[in-house]
């Protein structure tokens, strides 16, 4: 059974349990409750909300459904999830092919007033669609390098200068919400969208400082959006949205021979990675001394990161520190 048929079903559920337990047009429970309600699918949208809110964060009811390295590409959504989208103020989500569920979700609606940000529709002609380079599982015979395949990359939040396109339509969602805190979320907008800035500015001169500009990932390659924000060159297993985990040996071959070439020092792999495809790139590389460095994707953030402090702003720093690394 397809995402899209489970999804339907899961809608359906939700429909019976809402008719029988009742909720008005607003999307409020009929018990009182007087919070503001935001969902978000992934981490880094629910973190920008957090830092917009700040010391006002409290008064809304914020949710983050893909928790706990839940994955995107392969979410189903439950039926309590359904109902929150379904009832809440303001819900943001990516919008890719991973996010079919959302339309059927938004249709059944119980809130006719809620807000709806779609992030790859908010980045317009600036949204990117996946690209098939040389040498990646998925290329077929007769491509070219460069070829782009019909679907959008959603990885949209791996780029600082998108999160700044993006953070100012969330604090309008907000104060159209919440009116009487819109100075607060005006004041708490700029100043992270100084923080953005600085920290992109920081990516670009480690760039401009490096002596090298290639990446090469032994894995899917989710970071599109940052390496074209700063002018680098990639090579990759699959694309970004992948679900394969075995690469063929042409792959192997190809990766291999561009890490002789270009005398690459490090093999990067993602978060979630098991890292056997970079540990066999090694393997059969000249040298056979690369080091196997780690960017964070932000698709495997935890409830127990949160409480450690994870933010958006923290691991995206983190990828600065392990960019520079690579790029010696």
């Amino acid at each position: 059974m397809n995402r899209k048929r489970i999804a339907a079903i899961v809608i359906a559920l939700f429909m019976l349990a809402a008719t029988l337990s009742g909720c008005n047009q607003t999307g409020k429970p009929l018990d009182g409750e007087s919070k503001m309600r935001v969902v978000c699918t992934i981490f880094p949208p629910y973190d920008w909300v957090r830092q917009i809110l700040g010391d006002t964060a409290g008064d809304m009811d914020l949710t983050l459904l893909l928790e706990n390295k839940a994955d995107l590409h392969s979410y189903q959504p439950t039926v309590d999830d359904i109902a929150k989208v379904a009832t809440c103020d303001l819900f943001i989500y990516v919008g890719g092919e991973s996010d079919e569920w959302v339309e059927d979700a938004l249709k059944e609606a119980t809130n006719q007033k809620m807000i709806v940000i779609n992030l790859l529709k908010e980045l317009g002609d600036a949204a990117k669609v996946e690209e098939v380079k040389e040498g990646m599982e998925g290329e077929e015979e007769g491509e070219e390098e460069g070829e782009e395949c019909e679907a959008y990359d959603e990885h949209v939040w791996l780029s600082l200068k998108n999160a700044i396109v993006f953070c100012p339509t969330i604090a309008d969602a907000l104060s159209s919400l919440d009116a009487d805190n819109a100075d607060t979320y005006r004041a708490n907008l700029t100043a992270y969208l100084d923080k953005l800035s600085t920290l992109d500015a920081e990516y670009q001169a480690a760039v401009n400082a490096a002596s090298a500009k290639t990446l090469l990932f032994g894995d899917r390659f989710p970071f599109r959006y940052l390496v074209d924000d700063y002018g680098l060159d990639y090579h990759a297993a699959f694309v970004g949205c992948s679900a394969e985990t075995e690469a063929s040996f042409d792959t192997i071959v190809y990766l291999v021979e561009k890490v002789n070439e270009l005398n690459l020092q490090n093999i990067m792999v993602t978060e979630s990675s098991d890292k056997k495809i970079a540990e066999k790139i090694i393997s059969e590389s000249r040298d056979k001394s690369q080091r196997i460095l780690v960017m964070n994707a932000l698709q495997s953030v935890t409830g127990s990161d949160m409480e450690n402090g994870a933010t958006y702003l923290s691991v995206m720093e983190g990828n600065l520190g392990v960019l520079k690394d690579a790029l010696k």
